[in-house]
Order: C-alpha cells, then sequence, then structure tokens
C-alpha cells in the first residue's frame, strides 16, 4: 500500500505522524508523497480540507482518512491514540470506499476562465459595499440577489456555514449543491427568495456580477480577491472525494454527535 500524511503542523500532529511512519513501516506499507493510494490527514477537518486540495488532481485515484487531534470532525473518524488500531486494520481489513460529491467553480473573468474544486464550499462576498449579483439556475433568470454574500455548499459542507445561515443538513448520498443566502436585503423593492435552494446533478446556477465590485471568492480554505469577475458558474461534479472507511460511522450519527448531546437524554 502506497500511503502519504499531511499533518496540521502542531507538535501532536507531527508526532502522531512519526508514530503512524514507524506504524507503517512495520506493516511493510510505502510511504510515497507524490502518488499515493491513501492520504492520512492528522489534525482536523481543515487538515483533511489541506490534504484534498493538495491532491485535487489526483482526487479519482486517493482516499482520504482522517485522524482528529482535538474535537471529533466530520471527515476525521480516528482518535489520536488509536493509530495502532487504525494501521492494523489497514493491513488486514479489506478497504471500504464511501464517496462523496463535490461542487465544481468555473469563474470567469477579464482574464479568462479559472476552474476549482470544492469539498465543503464556495463562498462569494462583496468586499467594499452590497454585493449585486443576478442568479440564473439553469440559464434560466432566478433572482437578482443583494446582501453580504451567497454560499454554495455540498452536502458534506452542508454542515459547515451552510448550517450556520439557515442551510439544510444533506446527506452525502444525495449529490447536490445548495445555495444559500448571506444576508439578503429583503424590502418593498428588493426580493430574493429567502431560503436555502438545492440542485440536483446536472443542474447549474450562474451567479453574475451586476456591477463593478471586489469581490471575495473562498474555496474551502483558499480566499480570492479580484475586481473583474464576470460570472460563476456552479455544479455538482462528475468526479467525488473517496473516503477509506476501516469501521462503520454513519453520516447522521456525525451531525447528532457535532449538534446534538444525545449522552444527556
Amino acid at each position: 500500500m502506497k500511503y502519504a500524511v499531511i499533518d496540521r503542523g502542531d507538535s501532536i500532529s507531527q508526532s502522531l505522524a512519526e508514530q503512524f511512519h514507524t506504524l507503517a513501516a512495520e506493516r511493510g506499507f510505502i510511504r510515497n508523497d507524490d502518488a499515493p493510494e491513501i492520504v492520512v490527514s492528522i489534525g482536523g477537518d481543515g487538515t483533511l480540507l489541506q490534504a484534498f486540495h493538495k491532491y485535487v488532481d489526483r482526487i479519482m485515484d486517493v482516499a482520504f482518512v482522517g485522524v482528529h487531534t482535538g474535537h471529533l470532525g466530520f471527515y476525521a473518524d480516528w482518535q489520536k491514540n488509536e493509530l495502532p488500531e487504525l494501521v492494523a486494520l489497514m493491513a488486514e481489513k479489506e478497504l471500504s470506499i464511501v464517496r462523496y460529491p463535490l461542487a465544481e467553480i468555473e469563474v470567469e473573468t477579464t482574464e479568462g476562465k479559472f476552474h476549482y474544486m470544492a469539498l465543503n464550499e464556495f463562498t462569494l462576498k462583496g468586499v467594499d459595499g452590497t454585493l449585486v449579483a443576478q442568479i440564473n439556475v439553469n440559464d434560466e433568470p432566478f433572482e437578482m440577489f443583494r446582501g453580504d454574500g451567497i454560499v454554495i455548499s455540498t452536502p458534506s459542507g452542508s454542515t459547515a456555514y451552510n448550517k450556520s445561515v439557515g442551510g439544510a443538513i444533506v446527506h452525502p448520498s444525495i449529490s447536490s449543491i445548495q445555495i444559500a443566502e448571506i444576508a439578503s436585503i429583503n424590502n418593498r423593492v428588493f426580493r430574493t427568495l429567502g431560503s436555502s435552494l438545492l440542485l440536483p446533478q446536472h443542474h447549474h446556477c450562474d451567479i453574475i456580477s451586476k456591477k463593478n465590485q471586489r469581490m471575495l471568492l473562498t474555496i474551502d480554505q483558499l480566499s480570492i480577491l479580484r475586481s473583474d469577475i464576470l460570472s460563476i458558474r456552479c455544479n455538482v461534479s462528475s468526479r467525488k472525494v473517496s473516503f477509506a472507511r476501516y469501521r462503520p460511522f454513519p453520516f447522521w450519527n456525525r451531525v447528532r454527535d457535532a449538534f446534538v448531546d444525545m449522552h444527556e437524554v
């Protein structure tokens, strides 16, 4: 098995990475940072997002495993004291793969088009004032948005920024993207839908800038400031991200553990 490790960079994560390398060598695993089959992320969900973007060009050839060093994350299945068990299962148990949908973003600017993939979300915000943008769904005008910004989330990212602005939590088995508004302006003159909107696979939305404005794009952890954005197309990617599962951890259990304390019931 060829593997790579991405750690958060703090002393605990670096120590765990060294421990993993030692255990992996004892099992005959081959460290290959350029072309791994399994990428182990040690830190938290942010570290796994970093690992995803590092290997996004090989997304069809790798599977990810998350080890968390703090609170339980949505992408990190394993606790820091479980590395020996994880390595043993990686060596002895047949690999089970789960695949989550990704968002694909095409940004058209005066300099050309740029393409990105998001595991969690893509956000667009006005920098100097209200964001003004027309939203089209499947090439048909849907609404004229005025407000702080727009969030486009994947199902696995629906528990992040999307949830904080009132979006729905969506199971990753549903290939979709969700459009949620950030502080939209609604009065007698300006109207928006005001609730999140779920688009299935093979549908798309376009966000078209309607004034000269500086905008901040954030794709997961990558932030880009531009003043020449013409439009942005968002859709469900034809590719998916793969996670290696060596024990069951249902999505709704993750949601419950993150947001609802069932231990007190």
